[in-house]
């Protein structure tokens, strides 16, 4: 089976963990390609290379101000992942949730389990004698 060209969808796009870092950076604010460069420590033909692929599934819109290239992010590519992953937020969720309830559980039973044990203990402290020694 061929792969799918990263370019078809946000999906693939995202699957680069070096484009999801430009995804991250540009969520704070639009940047020109130095300065994305800088931050990542990458060569500048490999974060244009990454920023074109970003560009052609239409996750980032380049502008041209004077000699620079400003570069944002638009999510809107990316509902389609995030609906995506809504069915597995809410099995997580569900399952966090047992979890909970078994954590919860288990807590009850530990704080039983500590008193039955500090009442044994205060019943053999008030019953001299039985440990053995008699002495006064």
């Amino acid at each position: 089976m061929a792969r799918a060209a990263t370019t078809t969808d946000a999906f693939n796009a995202i699957a680069e963990p070096r484009r999801r870092l430009i995804l991250d950076l540009l969520a704070a604010g639009e940047r020109p390609v130095g300065e994305l460069v800088v931050q990542l420590g990458l060569a500048q033909p490999v974060v244009s290379k990454h920023l074109r692929v970003l560009r052609e599934v239409g996750l980032v819109q380049v502008r041209d101000v004077g000699r620079q290239r400003m570069y944002r992010i638009d999510g809107r590519p990316l509902r389609a992942v995030h609906d995506w992953l809504a069915s597995y937020e809410r099995l997580w969720e569900e399952r966090f949730e047992q979890l909970d309830a078994v954590l919860e559980e288990l807590s009850r039973e530990e704080v039983n389990n500590k008193d039955l044990s500090s009442k044994d203990l205060n019943s053999a402290e008030a019953r001299p004698g039985e440990s053995g020694d008699d002495r006064p």
